[in-house]
This record gives C-alpha cells, sequence and structure tokens, in this order.
C-alpha cells in the first residue's frame, strides 16, 4: 500500500502550480476544469511518483490560524546535503520565507523549512 496523493486547496492555482513544477521538478497533468462547480485542479506528479493534487474551487476560504491540528507540512528529499543547502538558498534569494534551517534536527534529519505561495510549509530534506 501506498500514499497516492495528497491535496490542497489553493486561491492561486498556477501560481501554486509553477512553485512545486520549477522548484521541485514536478510534472503537472493538463488542467481539469468543471465550470458548473467552479471547480480546476491539475495533479503535479514527482519523479517518485508522488503526486500532488492542487485544487480551485469558488467559495473556499483560507484557513487564518496558525495552531491547528491536521496537515503541517510536505516533505522533498533532494538526495544530499548540498543541494538542501542549494535549494534553501535559492529559494530564500527568490523571496520565499524561510522557516527554519538548514539544519540537523535532533531526529537526525538535514533539513530547512521554507513556505511556499501559499504559506504552506515545504520542508527540503536529504
Amino acid at each position: 500500500m501506498k500514499i497516492d496523493h495528497i491535496a490542497l486547496y489553493t486561491n492561486s492555482l498556477e501560481k501554486l502550480k509553477e512553485f512545486y513544477t520549477h522548484y521541485f521538478n514536478g510534472k503537472p497533468n493538463d488542467k481539469y476544469v468543471n465550470p458548473l462547480k467552479g471547480f480546476e485542479s491539475y495533479f503535479i506528479t514527482f519523479e517518485s511518483g508522488a503526486r500532488l493534487e492542487l485544487m480551485q474551487q469558488n467559495g473556499i476560504i483560507e484557513h487564518n490560524s496558525n495552531s491547528f491540528t491536521g496537515l503541517i507540512h510536505l516533505a522533498f528529499s533532494v538526495g544530499s546535503k548540498e543541494k538542501v543547502d542549494e535549494l534553501s538558498q535559492r529559494l530564500e534569494k527568490e523571496g520565499f520565507k524561510k522557516i527554519s534551517g538548514p539544519r540537523l534536527t535532533g531526529d537526525g534529519y538535514y533539513e530547512s523549512c521554507i513556505m511556499d505561495p501559499d504559506g504552506n510549509i515545504v520542508e527540503i530534506t536529504i
């Protein structure tokens, strides 16, 4: 058994698609549009086969709390400490908010955390 995909609602569908395809080498499918429901989506597929579904629909509101249960971050393994450092520096230089790192965590991960254009936390690991 494996996780097939994770889905995120957004109010910036094209911007989020560009972020995950540009920085994490995801490959998008053709946009799905359901005009009756005011719904649009992309599936972004990554090298490992994992997929991220990005969805936009009329009437969806933003989550405005910093403390909640549920999805906390997405983690991408980039293969080496040097690649963690390189991508982290690039994202920060290009204006994405750094949350932490790069650093070695107490549980043995070398990681950094940044925010995507919607404020979702993205963890970059070895």
